[in-house]
């Protein structure tokens, strides 16, 4: 779970260029930072040659230890697009403990004004830190891909590992090239531990290179222990010798015999590991044409897939992603625990997904969460040790402050999300399908799924063939049910309401999205949207008059200044819409590959007697089958980076988030919970 982090504190000597206070070292060359990296890690880890061979739909994964000021990052970008074939996409994945403020950030990229355009593109997108975690940033259409990871150099690597399980550590998605960056051994020897280059092996393959600045003997060191053989060459500048390595044959990670014979495993087991390889044709098909769905269609049609998605209805998003004003919304928590996490992540990723996009899905108002009752008000305190500095992500504001953010009086403090608003997600899935890569079928329901011949076959429920493809991508829902392979996940359907009330002239003033007991949006063609009721076990598909009123009454105490113009509708006469969320018992959404239950019961049915049972074998799971459903109330927040990690699964990329929190929405979890519990 995340920790507690530190901004660096910087220096800034004549010449106007960064120096570290803690580490008492320059972040790049006084000679000329942009010419020592394109000497250091451009030119010898032979990137302009590497990138003129790649082929159209090719990834390049780089991996760096020090992002500092994201020099480096900035000129492979440059060299990029220089030399890279317009549809390949570049990784770029960098560790760093003391991130930059966003201010220091944008005082030193301005020392290189050839790289501006790029520089303030990143500036734009930089994230706000509230602790250690995984940043995902997408650019140029996903053409241009950063994973910051903000954490310790060996911790966060590690956690880029698919298991901390030495027989399994090399089924991780592969680094081409490091830049092993930096503050100098002799000023930083912490980060140049054999437990990082340990990783970076495991990280690594035959044929991945590796370049840093230091000729010390520690990184020689640690190269030689990671597999690599190493080069000396001239340096940069007045830098006699740098270092270049490249490795030549597949790193084994050291395991005892006895330490797997033990009869309680040392190694987590390895359940969530599962043997796939990208198929020759990147073909998908993808049922269910709501947030998920789409999401994850545009996710994959941006990685060179072509991706046919099946509706049921005659248009996209017509089921729990149909309502006309959806709100970016997610529950900030001061628990340490993969739930809030993941809100956090989610919420992050999401507003740069859209950020874009505003101006045509929806309007990025702001959202305000009241504080309504006594239990919200303590939350909000608890909330404020971790987040009182994280503006602009959120803002801790009084009732004065928030009338006017909201521009109606309100009675109760809250939390301020400035970059957040409403959304109507058809617009949005309309616009997400928007790709030459993507077909889309509607006005037609998938009721089978089968395998043949190495594709998934998607039919009609007389077996008629609807499409067919490589890869098959279960996005419907709680329709999840219907088929075999998914039809024991403990999916819960969830009845929500909606209430349309008209504008009036007081409720025209209202400027942000208000979330208390329920939500209110700004009018939207003289109409409001707010909701939404939850009922569990409760399948009624009819707009019920006391569930208006609910809505109704749920606004009476945190807009009592507009209130009134409505308190005398009649609920009976009220137009509205109901829909089904989609959750599961522990309220994460389900990501990632679908589990074979009868086989992975049968090989991990020793887990019933010994929760550490030593069973050193992969999990089990159905050949090329994925699931992305269980969003609740909170697709508009989820599900861009859902997608983007069930497509880092599928593409075999570096994931978006940790290993740890990746887990945590495994489809399987829940199987392999009833097993230890014996159940």
């Amino acid at each position: 779970m995340s920790e507690p982090i530190h901004h660096a504190q910087l220096e800034w000597d004549e010449q106007g260029q960064p120096l570290s206070s803690e580490f008492g070292d320059v972040y790049f060359s006084r000679a000329n930072g942009l010419e020592e990296t394109r000497h250091v890690f451009l030119q010898h880890n032979h990137l302009p040659e590497r990138w003129q061979t790649l082929a159209a739909d090719d990834k390049f994964t780089i991996a760096e230890t020090g992002f500092g000021s994201g020099l480096n990052f900035l000129a492979a970008w440059e060299l990029w697009l220089q030399t890279a074939p317009e549809t390949a996409q570049l990784h770029f994945v960098t560790v760093e403990k003391f991130p930059l403020n966003k201010q220091d950030l944008q005082r030193a990229l301005a020392l290189w004004p050839s790289l501006a355009d790029l520089a303030a593109q990143l500036i734009a997108a930089y994230p706000v830190f509230v602790g250690t975690g995984i940043h995902r940033l997408k650019f140029m259409g996903g053409r241009i891909n950063l994973t910051l990871v903000i954490n310790d150099a060996a911790l966060g690597f590690k956690q880029l590992l698919a298991s901390t399980h030495p027989l399994f550590a090399d089924r991780s998605a592969k680094v081409d090239a490091w830049f092993l960056d930096g503050f100098a051994p002799s000023k930083n020897p912490q980060m140049w531990s054999d437990e990082l280059f340990i990783a970076i092996a495991q990280l690594s393959k035959p044929g991945t290179t590796a370049a840093t600045f230091s000729a010390a003997g520690i990184v020689k060191q640690g190269l030689k222990l990671a597999g690599f053989t190493i080069q000396k060459v001239p340096g940069f500048g007045r830098k006699r010798e740098m270092l270049k390595a490249e490795q030549t044959q597949a790193f084994v990670t050291p395991v005892s015999e006895l330490a797997l014979m033990r009869s309680y495993s040392p190694f987590p087991v390895p359940w969530t590991i599962y043997e796939y390889q990208i198929p020759a044709r990147k073909t998908a098909v993808i049922i269910g044409g709501g947030l998920a769905g789409c999401t994850s269609a545009r996710a994959l049609a941006e990685r060179g897939w072509q991706v046919t998605l099946v509706e049921r209805h005659t248009q996209l998003a017509q089921e729990a992603s149909g309502n006309p004003q959806g709100v970016l919304y997610a529950k900030l928590s001061h628990k340490q625990e993969a739930q809030a996490e993941f809100n956090l992540s989610a919420l992050q990723f999401a507003q740069g997904f859209y950020q874009l996009r505003w101006p045509t899905i929806g309007a990025r108002c702001g959202v305000l969460q009241l504080a309504h009752t006594e239990s919200e008000q303590q939350l909000h305190e608890h909330l404020r040790a971790r987040f009182v500095h994280a503006s602009p992500l959120v803002e801790f504001v009084s009732a004065e402050q928030a009338s006017e953010i909201a521009r109606v009086p309100l009675q109760h403090a809250g939390l301020y999300f400035p970059q957040a608003g409403w959304i109507n997600p058809r617009r949005l899935c309309e616009q997400l399908v928007d790709h030459p890569a993507i077909q889309v079928i509607n006005h037609t329901q998938v009721m089978q799924l089968e395998r043949e011949q190495d594709q998934w076959q998607v039919c009609t429920a007389e077996g008629e063939l609807i499409a067919q493809a490589a890869i098959a991508i279960i996005a419907n829902a709680r329709d999840a049910r219907v088929f075999a392979q998914t039809q024991d996940l403990p999916i819960k359907s969830i009845r929500g309401q909606i209430t349309y009330l008209p504008a009036t002239t007081a409720s025209q003033a209202l400027a942000t999205v208000i979330c208390s007991e329920g939500y209110i949006a700004p009018a939207e063609q003289n109409l409001h949207c707010t909701g939404a009721t939850f009922n569990l076990h409760d399948e009624d598909t009819r707009l019920r008059a006391a569930d208006h009123q609910t809505n109704l009454d749920n606004l009476h105490r945190p807009l009592a200044s507009i209130y009134g113009d409505w308190q005398p509708l009649a609920a009976d006469q009220l137009q509205g819409r109901v829909a089904f969320r989609c959750s599961l018992p522990d309220y994460l959404p389900l990501v990632g590959p679908v589990a074979d239950a009868n086989a992975m019961q049968e090989r991990f049915a020793a887990l019933r007697k010994n929760a550490r049972a030593p069973v050193h074998l992969p999990g089990c799971y159905h050949p090329g089958l994925f699931i992305n459903i269980g969003h609740g109330s909170r697709g508009l927040a989820y599900t861009p980076l859902c997608a983007e990690l069930l497509a880092a699964h599928i593409n075999n990329e570096i994931p978006p988030m940790p290993r740890d929190l990746a887990n945590a929405l495994n489809p399987a979890r829940f199987l392999i919970r009833k097993l230890i519990k014996n159940k």
